[in-house]
């Protein structure tokens, strides 16, 4: 359609302005299946969000202008910690058949004049004697949009997968759900349909559902007498203890303690309503999320109403309920025998005070989370050299950790390692798992802690950050600190730093001044670079502990390493070449190569040749496999096998 027919329209059209707000959301809040009582226009102003309308999705960040008619379904899940957006409600009646329903977003070119406007007409709104000066804006507004969606085609996304996979959790959440069973629903690989959700969303579909039900939980518990085992099959829990365990999990109280701190907050004179367990599971056609950030919609006059999380008032909860916190369990587990305790000792209050801690509370990338003080079995897809340089033999861990060769040149005797279970590939082997009735799980990669959580108590501790890996010593800090164990590891880095202080005196010399070191491997792909910092292969032993100097090249690196081809390889290359021969065949070939016999290094004798096959010490960074790395890089520097 022409501008000028465009504008002829509107000329012809009868406008009410019904509404208009100015909306903040935190991350976290969203708004779910709000159904929009007219036509309406939502300007974003700060920040990100995932927008749906309809069957269109938007990601909206900086300014954007969506516009949907009256009766189209609005979803918004903000991506950043603030989102900020007007949102204009009107009516426009004319002969044409809803010529002001179609839905569109643009990018506008000139985002500040709509701006103004809008905070012009927002400003004003409430003032009855400017509402003619208000509408006289919306106009000069709605001219301004003709002439942007003149310029070029609104830009309309198709619903992304993320709102489908939400779409159908908040339908289907009360059936047994799994990232298996979605993936085959949308005809996706399980990592694909994960990666693709948390891209969208920041969340796996797994957590996403936890947390739905979990909210679903929390407001009849609110709202209704229901017993906890009614509430956890409603949400799709058939196993009460496990729902009582995930729900102290995530909210910090049991289900039974937050009713009763509920209960206390919201005490009034009348009874509490007493909803009939038949309609617990009953779902409205257009239901929304129950949680704290919902909106109410009057259909009538186009009213948002949101509620946010009151912080201050869940602290002071939390406080009222502290002596009842204090008495709790950890977890389904042990409750028996704290009641035992009670009744020999014939104070229980006196024998909590008396006891130790049962549990303790530790930070993840995840958040919080209570783990056993002194967990019996602990299963691990890394860190088992970690575990057994702190005493501790786990029950299972993944494959790769038990073919290791480096593990005989420590000396880790054949029957310790007989105790540990083969749990196969990431993610463990799940049924052998549930078998060993762990009682802490430590998971490397995000996608499969959730399915580790089902099992037992999961600590998320990533091995690699990006592309990039934390320093060896910050990890077994990390593994330590798990177990309340931080003396023990730093007695060791105390004695490792004191050998590599040691190693620094036997090769002072080796590497002359102005020299610099690289570290490299061949593969059949690329030749990769290792970084000053953050790299793997041994590259923190050669650059952070004995501190040889690296390339600048290295040192400018923001990643662990870089990918390269063999053209460019001199270019990265300092005087001293360390090679990691993860595969003989390749590094053979590479090294027979006419680029590389031009290098310096190669020329001056100057290249060391070291590991085997990825299986040795340099592909771990355990205390074992640190001392194993110091000994062999010390003795290539003074003169071994080259």
């Amino acid at each position: 359609m022409q501008l000028s027919n465009h504008i002829a329209l509107w000329e012809q059209a009868a406008v009410k302005l019904i509404d208009m707000r100015q909306i903040e959301m935190a991350e976290g809040e969203f708004l779910h299946r709000y159904k929009v009582p007219a036509s309406v226009f939502l300007l974003s102003v700060q920040g990100s969000a995932q927008v749906g309308l309809d069957q269109a999705e938007f990601a909206c960040t900086g300014f954007q202008l969506l516009h949907g008619g009256k009766g189209a379904i609005l979803d918004i899940v903000p991506t950043s910690k603030r989102f900020v957006y007007y949102i204009l409600y009107y009516r426009a009646w004319i002969q044409q058949k809803e010529p002001f329903q179609n839905p569109f977003c643009i990018t506008p070119d000139n985002p500040i004049a709509l701006y103004n406007h809008m905070q012009v007409m927002h400003c004003k709104w409430n003032e009855p004697e400017e509402r003619l000066n208000v509408k006289s804006h919306f106009y000069k507004f709605i001219h301004q949009v003709l002439q942007e969606l003149h310029r070029g085609e609104p830009k309309m996304r198709q619903s992304s997968i993320a709102v489908q996979v939400i779409t159908y959790i908040q339908e289907y959440y009360a059936e047994p759900v799994t990232l298996d069973s979605l993936a085959e629903v949308f005809n996706f690989s399980a990592y694909h349909l994960s990666s693709l959700f948390k891209e969208h969303t920041g969340v796996s579909p797994i957590d996403y559902l936890i947390r739905f039900r979990l909210e679903v939980a929390s407001e009849l518990l609110r709202t209704t007498e229901a017993s906890v085992g009614e509430i956890a099959a409603s949400v799709g829990y058939k196993d009460v203890y496990y729902f009582s365990r995930i729900f102290k999990k995530r909210r910090g109280v049991s289900p039974a303690h937050y009713r009763l701190r509920e209960t206390e907050r919201h005490k009034v004179a009348e009874s509490p309503l007493n909803i009939p367990i038949s309609s617990i599971s009953e779902n409205s056609e257009d239901q929304y999320i129950v949680n704290d950030n919902h909106y109410h919609n009057n259909a009538e006059k186009g009213e948002l109403h949101m509620f946010k999380h009151a912080k201050s008032q869940s602290m002071a909860a939390m406080l009222l309920c502290g002596s009842l916190l204090l008495g709790a369990c950890s977890n389904g587990t042990g409750t028996a025998q704290e009641q035992s305790n009670g009744n020999v000792n014939g104070n229980g209050s006196q024998a909590v005070a008396e006891e130790s801690p049962q549990t303790r509370m530790i930070s993840t990338p995840r958040g919080e989370v209570e783990v056993p003080a002194e967990p019996v079995k602990v299963a691990a897809d890394q860190y088992m050299g970690h575990l057994l340089k702190l005493g501790i033999v786990p029950v299972g861990v993944r494959s790769f950790m038990l073919d290791e060769g480096w593990m005989e040149k420590a000396d880790i005797p054949q029957e310790t390692l007989d105790k540990i279970e083969d749990l196969g590939d990431f993610p463990m082997n799940l049924e052998k798992l549930t078998m060993l009735e762990p009682d802490l799980i430590i998971g490397s990669i995000e996608d499969y802690i959730d399915q580790y959580e089902k099992i037992g108590t999961t600590v998320f501790l990533p091995y690699w950050e990006e592309l990039s890996t934390a320093g060896p010593l910050d990890k077994f800090r990390n593994v330590a600190h798990i177990f309340g164990k931080d003396q023990e590891a730093e007695a060791w880095i105390a004695e490792y730093e004191q050998k590599v202080a040691d190693a620094k005196t036997k090769i002072s010399g080796v590497i002359k001044e102005g020299e610099t070191v690289s570290i490299i491997q061949f593969t059949e792909k690329a030749v990769y670079v290792l970084a000053a910092t953050g790299g793997n292969y041994g590259s923190s032993t050669v650059y952070e502990m004995l501190e040889l100097p690296a390339t600048e090249s290295a040192k400018k690196m923001s990643e662990g390493f870089e990918a390269i081809s063999l053209e460019v390889l001199p270019e990265y290359l300092g005087d001293y070449i360390f090679v990691y021969n993860g595969d003989a065949g390749v590094t053979s070939s590479a090294m027979s190569s006419e680029i590389w016999q031009t290098v310096p290094a190669v020329k001056n004798g100057k290249v060391y040749l070291y590991g085997d096959n990825y299986h040795d010490e340099f592909v771990m960074e355990d205390p074992y496999s640190l001392e194993l790395q110091l000994d062999t890089i010390v003795n290539l520097l003074l003169g071994g096998s080259k």
